[in-house]
């Protein structure tokens, strides 16, 4: 099977598409500061290299995927502070997500899958009551949260740290798209050891309050490409994993 971009598409090969063979796939992202070394789409960077790794995974499985358009705007509040980050309510993310399903749904795709990169806590929960509202509209939500154990044990040890714009996400970029991290900057950077997922549990809401004043943490300076190449790899497979485990394959 192959893997379409719905942009791209005019709304009769969309019409082809219906059927419980197509799955939908929504990166979601942020507009974000993720230090002064990578630029504030880096959430959706990642992501819509995450879904673009997934569709590709489950077309070799024999179902159409079909790429939607990144959400880039999401609540971001530890960021909000900084210049650049775009923070919404965390009511319109899931309103938006919710109507994506339905709209999808009433055209008879009716699985979509989230590859999500922006972790902060009001983003997730968001999403998360978009899926608790998607079925009332015909659509099955997929979403592997990599907040949770079951697939950031998968991720890099950065990752469970709770790093952000450190090597996990430096590591992606320069994968991805490497003309746009500030390499040089990076390499220079200090690591900055501090955990956001102890932050949040401790009641802290800002990425200066969390011991971040330049939003980062992690050791930036580690970044590869060659462990984005994996990592990217690695969130593909997830992606297949969750939408292969709701169809019951």
């Amino acid at each position: 099977m192959a893997v379409h971009t719905l942009a791209s598409l005019a709304w009769t090969a969309v019409r082809d598409l219906a059927g419980p063979g197509t799955v939908a796939v929504l990166p979601t992202g942020a507009i974000e500061a993720h230090g002064p070394h990578l630029p504030l789409g880096t959430d959706v960077i990642i992501a819509e290299a995450m879904a673009g790794r997934g569709a590709e995974r489950l077309s070799a499985c024999g179902l159409e995927a079909l790429v939607l358009p990144a959400l880039t705007f999401a609540p971001a509040p530890f960021a909000a502070a900084f210049p650049g980050t775009i923070h919404i309510r965390p009511d319109a993310t899931t309103s938006v997500i919710t109507g994506i399903a339905q709209s999808l749904a009433e055209h008879g795709i009716t699985m979509l899958a989230i590859a999500n990169a922006h972790h902060d806590p009001a983003h997730v929960e968001a999403i998360q009551s978009a899926v608790a509202g998607a079925g009332r509209y015909g659509c099955t939500l997929v979403f592997p949260d990599l907040t949770r154990r079951r697939w950031s044990e998968r991720l890099t040890p950065e990752f469970k740290s709770g790093s952000h714009a450190g090597r996990y996400e430096g590591s992606a970029i320069l994968a991805v798209r490497p003309d746009l991290a500030n390499v040089t900057l990076m390499r220079n950077l200090e690591p900055n050891i501090r955990s956001l997922v102890d932050a949040v549990r401790a009641g802290h809401h800002t990425f200066a309050d969390a011991g971040g004043p330049d939003a980062y943490f992690g050791s930036p300076a580690e970044a590869t490409a060659e462990e984005g190449q994996a990592i990217i790899e690695t969130l593909g497979a997830i992606v297949e994993e969750a939408v292969l485990e709701a169809i019951g394959q």
